[in-house]
């Protein structure tokens, strides 16, 4: 899957158009009206973010799966359908799958058929750097610059660690606006709008987090028949219901209907599966991090400052913190919807946006902003030459598979998503919930010789001829004292070894 890295100028121009007016007096001329700084400053941290990331391009692409992710929509766009079972392992081979993110796929397919990595960096780049301007613009909604740029930037250290060119990426900006729009329905004390549906139903089309938005519809509602009058909270139930009902009704308007859903409960029931894998294990704090930066500053701000929140909101806050400590992956659920929740009732204790924030600076260095990040779209890919990083990339190690003409190949976890990018059928890949628990388990206890019997009887059983391992894999150094089995390729990334006899 190689490509040139070369890039037009066409990205940037979407940021004027995402962010929607702000509210403004009726006493401010129209000019003014149009540079209100609540729109400028969104802007302007979209722009920085997404120059940055641009930068930063060659760690979007630290992840293996991207590899099966484009290669997974390529496909999609060959065959003009959706999966419904693997096509690409050897395993597992037609057994039933779906992809719930596959309007991701496709997209990142499409960047990649036609500007190479840099393609799927810019999209991506420009997916979080607008979830970013969008958090932005609906926090000063309500705070003032410098209170609201604060929480920005938590928001963003929490989220750095799984800033990467997938699915998830792409739903970030869709998740900020469903959040705001329900927790801007209770702010104003009205029911949530219509106008929210198509969102969830985009991000059940990009990405399969978009059930986090539907259980988040309960404590918004809570909030809601809490806060209103007892003679109300009838109608405001109902109206609640209603909607809850119609967001389930539009978050099926998939390829795959109410399986879209239900997929879900298939991931998470992976249950220790998870935690052998990096981005859902739980924070490690023996070296500081982020989170633990953002934590510990939060407590010493709430100690040195009195600090409160709505009970509802306090238990939302506290549920994404859980969330965050126990899977790493979601901190960046933490830093991009606590401050939503947040927003409104910190409004009162450290002050509001006022009118006064309005400066013809913030528009011009915005518009600023935005002419240099569009030049940084053409100057930093060529400059850059993005690719992802070695250690999921075996390159020769994979031509040395294919050279031996064997199929039925045994390979490490990471290395699944690159084989099935060169048309190589791997053992196993980053699809887990397709491959399930035990698969998995049994997987890594072959590899890393937690049972020995466990690795013979899976090379038996499955009549392994041909393995692809990371150098360190101790199942590698099995092998070399094997007299059946010859190492026949080694690099520092990956060793292949071939069976030269039949296994008793």
């Amino acid at each position: 899957m190689t490509r040139p890295c070369r890039m037009s100028a066409p990205v940037l121009g979407a940021f004027a158009v995402v962010y929607p007016p702000a509210d403004v007096s009726r006493d401010t001329p129209h000019a003014a009206r149009a540079i209100m700084a609540p729109v400028a400053w969104p802007l302007i941290v979209a722009a920085l973010l997404y120059v940055m990331l641009l930068a930063l391009g060659g760690k979007l692409l630290n992840d293996a799966d991207t590899y099966w992710q484009i290669a997974l929509g390529d496909w999609m766009i060959a065959n003009r359908a959706v999966p419904h079972v693997d096509t690409f392992s050897w395993t597992v081979a037609g057994a039933p799958w779906i992809s719930s993110q596959w309007l991701a796929q496709v997209i990142f397919a499409g960047a990649y058929s036609a500007l190479g990595w840099s393609g799927v960096v810019a999209v991506s780049a420009l997916a979080i750097a607008s979830a970013f301007g969008l958090l932005t613009y609906y926090v000063m909604r309500h705070l003032a610059p410098l209170p609201a740029l604060v929480l920005v930037m938590a928001a963003f250290t929490l989220a750095a660690p799984h800033m990467l060119a997938r699915p998830h990426a792409l739903a970030l900006p869709v998740m900020v606006m469903w959040v705001a729009g329900l927790v801007r329905a209770v702010d104003e004390k009205r029911a949530p709008s219509f106008w929210l549906l198509p969102l969830i139903a985009l991000w059940a089309n990009l990405h399969g987090g978009f059930t986090f938005g539907l259980f988040l519809m309960a404590p918004v509602a809570l909030e809601a028949l809490i806060d209103a009058r007892a003679d109300e909270r009838r109608r405001v139930a109902i109206r609640w219901g209603l909607f809850g009902f119609a967001a389930l009704v539009a978050a099926c308007a998939t390829p795959y209907g109410l399986e879209s859903v239900l997929v879900t409960r298939r991931i998470l029931g992976l249950g220790p599966a998870l935690a052998l894998i990096g981005e859902w294990q739980p924070q490690d704090f023996a070296r500081l991090g982020g989170l633990e930066i953002c934590l510990l500053a939060a407590i010493g701000f709430l100690l040195y400052r009195r600090v409160t929140l709505p009970p509802v909101r306090i238990a939302v806050v506290l549920g994404l913190l859980h969330m965050a400590l126990s899977q790493s992956r979601n901190g960046e659920m933490l830093g991009l919807v606590a401050p939503l929740f947040m927003a409104a009732p910190l409004a009162s204790q450290f002050g509001r946006r006022a009118a006064g924030d309005a400066k013809m600076l913030h528009t011009a260095a915005a518009a600023a902003l935005l002419l240099f990040a569009a030049a940084m779209s053409v100057a930093l890919p060529m400059t850059l030459r993005y690719a992802p990083r070695a250690e999921v990339s075996p390159a020769g190690a994979v031509a040395a598979v294919k050279a031996s003409g064997k199929t039925h190949l045994l390979n490490s976890y990471d290395f699944g998503g690159y084989l099935i990018a060169q048309g190589v059928k791997p053992f196993i890949d980053g699809r887990t919930e397709l491959y399930g628990a035990d698969f998995f388990l049994r997987h890594d206890a072959a590899l890393n010789l937690k049972n020995v019997g466990v690795f013979y009887d899976l090379m038996r059983a499955r009549d392994i001829d041909v393995t692809l391992l990371a150098p360190a894999t101790p199942a590698a150094g099995l092998l070399d004292r094997m007299p059946e089995w010859q190492r026949v390729y080694t690099d520092a990334i990956a060793v292949v070894h071939l069976r030269t006899q039949t296994t008793r």
